[in-house]
């Protein structure tokens, strides 16, 4: 997802100069992002070989640790903001990992695909899973465990204790705050305990 507009859209609920844990970082192009733009400073966690290199290569430090084990390697209140910048979809239990997100840092943002998306809704009225480019997968390939939308993790995010204090969609770069679950292919939230 980090093409520049989005970076910049995620990188403005960052504070300058946070320490920042970027969870399911991918290449760190996000992590360097921030360090250049916002003077941040943090890790990556990342599972893949590849990306873990990448992340190397862009001079991120990045560890290599499985989310789905948990968070157990930071101490509470370690970083001022941890993100999950497409991650979420992907781990077996979110209301876990979004609690770890609160319990190791003050501020959490989350973004994710928004399933709500009018497009999707439609291909759902139609009998087809969407294929999308925010969910460029067959219903039988995909690396999303789950779909969630706009709606949904503000549900979630009340259940876990957590305040919202931002939330709007993003769509083809723009950031989208009328009717972000129907408008928006992507939904991003700042929380807090």
């Amino acid at each position: 997802m980090p093409e520049r507009t989005v970076m910049e859209s995620i990188a403005r609920l960052v504070p300058p100069g946070s320490r920042v844990l970027d969870l399911g970082c991918g290449d760190g192009s996000l992590l360097a992002y921030l360090q250049s733009t916002r003077a941040c400073s943090g890790y990556g966690v990342e599972i893949d070989d590849e990306k873990v290199q990448a992340c190397l290569r862009r001079g991120v430090s990045v560890l290599q640790l499985n989310l789905e084990e948990g968070l157990n390697a930071f101490e509470d209140g370690a970083f001022d903001v941890v993100l999950q910048i497409d991650t979420l979809q992907h781990l077996r239990n979110a209301e876990t990992m979004l609690r770890e997100t609160a319990r190791v840092g003050r501020i959490g943002v989350v973004a994710f695909p928004n399933f709500a998306h009018w497009p999707n809704r439609l291909a759902v009225l139609q009998g087809r899973m969407p294929v999308t480019k925010r969910l460029p997968y067959q219903w039988y390939d995909t690396p999303n465990i789950r779909v969630g939308t706009f709606a949904d993790f503000e549900v979630l995010a009340r259940s876990c204790g957590l305040r919202v204090e931002e939330a709007f969609g993003l769509h083809d770069g723009r950031e989208v705050r009328l009717m972000p679950n129907l408008m928006a292919s992507t939904a991003v939230f700042r929380f807090s305990r």
